[in-house]
C-alpha cells in the first residue's frame, strides 16, 4: 500500500478541532525551522567548498541557488501533505490528479520540458556561473540568475533579459579562467612598419610591467605583424592574456597607450580619405 494512503488512514478524531489546529501550527513552525536550518547548513557547506577556489565559489554559489528553491518546494509540499493527513483530507485524489496533470503538461508544453532539461546540464556540465559574463541565444549580458527554466542577464546598458534555457544552443563564456584581448592598430602606408611593429610591442611589454595594469597581464605580450592592408591603413595586430575579467579595461588601456606612444613617436594613425578630381 502506499505510504500516503497509509498514513490518511490514521484516525485523527480523538484530537479534535483544537488538538489539530495544534498539530498544523506545529508542522507549520517545523517546517520553517527545517528549511531554515537546511539553508544555514547548505549556505556554510557552499563557502567552505569555494573559500580557496574563486572559480568554484561561483558554480557551488549557481547549484545552491537552485537547490534552495528545489528544497523550498519540497518543505512547502510535504507541510501541506501532512496538514491534509491530519485533517483527514483525502489525498488520492490530489495524487491522481497531479499525474493526470503531469502528463498533460508533458504534452502540452515540451517548451518548458525542454527548458528545464537544458538547464539542468547548463549546471551539470558548469557552462557559466553567476558574475560571468556570456553571449547566449544572440543576448551578451552579466549573468544574474541561473535557474531551471530560465537564465538572467544584464547588458551593458543595464537592461535585463530573461533567456529560456531551451533557446540556449552555442553559450560564449568571455569571463572563463582567462581571455586574450586582440588589439588591431592601423599605420599609414608611409610609415617604417618594422619600427611601428617595435613601438607597438614596446608599449605593451610597458604594460605589462606597469603597477596598476601588470597585475591583470598573464605572460608577454606580442605582436602578431601585419594583419590586413586596408584601404587606407597597414593594420598592426596584437594580443594580451590577460585575467578573465578585467579584458575589456587592459584592451582599453593598451589602445589609449599605443595612441600615445604612436603621436610621440610620430606614427600616423590615418582615417579614411576621399580625392574628389573636378573637371575643368
Amino acid at each position: 500500500m502506499p505510504f500516503p494512503a497509509l498514513l490518511a488512514q490514521s484516525s485523527w478524531e480523538n484530537l479534535g478541532t483544537q488538538g489539530r489546529l495544534i498539530v498544523t501550527g506545529a508542522i507549520i513552525v517545523g517546517a520553517i525551522v527545517l528549511y531554515g536550518l537546511s539553508r544555514r547548513i547548505g549556505r556554510r557547506l557552499v563557502n567552505r567548498l569555494g573559500e580557496h577556489d574563486h572559480e568554484a565559489a561561483q558554480r557551488y554559489e549557481t547549484l545552491w541557488a537552485v537547490i534552495r528553491k528545489l528544497l523550498a518546494f519540497v518543505t512547502v509540499f510535504l507541510a501541506i501533505l501532512f496538514i491534509f493527513i491530519v485533517w483527514e483530507v483525502p489525498i488520492t485524489p490530489f495524487l491522481a490528479m497531479g499525474t493526470v496533470l503531469a502528463a498533460a503538461i508533458g504534452f502540452g508544453a515540451q517548451d518548458v520540458v525542454r527548458d528545464f532539461l537544458a538547464g539542468f546540464f547548463i549546471l551539470a556540465e558548469d557552462q557559466f556561473h553567476l558574475g560571468d559574463t556570456v553571449t547566449i541565444a544572440g543576448t551578451t549580458g552579466t549573468v544574474e540568475d541561473i535557474q531551471l527554466r530560465v537564465t538572467v542577464l544584464r547588458d551593458l546598458e543595464g537592461n535585463v533579459h530573461f533567456v529560456p534555457n531551451g533557446q540556449i544552443t552555442v553559450t560564449s563564456n568571455f569571463t572563463s579562467k582567462f581571455a586574450q584581448p586582440v588589439i588591431d592598430v592601423g599605420i599609414a602606408y608611409e610609415a617604417d612598419v618594422d619600427r611601428a611593429i617595435q613601438v607597438f610591442l614596446d608599449e605593451l611589454k610597458g604594460m605589462a610591467t606597469d603597477d596598476e595594469f601588470g597585475q591583470w597581464v598573464i605572460g608577454d605580450p606580442e605582436v602578431l605583424g601585419v594583419n590586413r592592408l586596408d584601404d587606407s591603413a597597414v593594420v598592426l595586430r596584437g594580443r594580451i592574456t590577460t585575467t578573465a575579467d578585467q579584458r575589456w579595461m587592459v584592451k582599453r588601456e593598451a589602445l589609449r597607450r599605443v595612441k600615445k606612444r604612436f603621436d610621440a613617436e610620430g606614427i600616423n594613425i590615418p582615417f579614411p580619405q576621399v580625392t574628389l578630381n573636378q573637371k575643368s
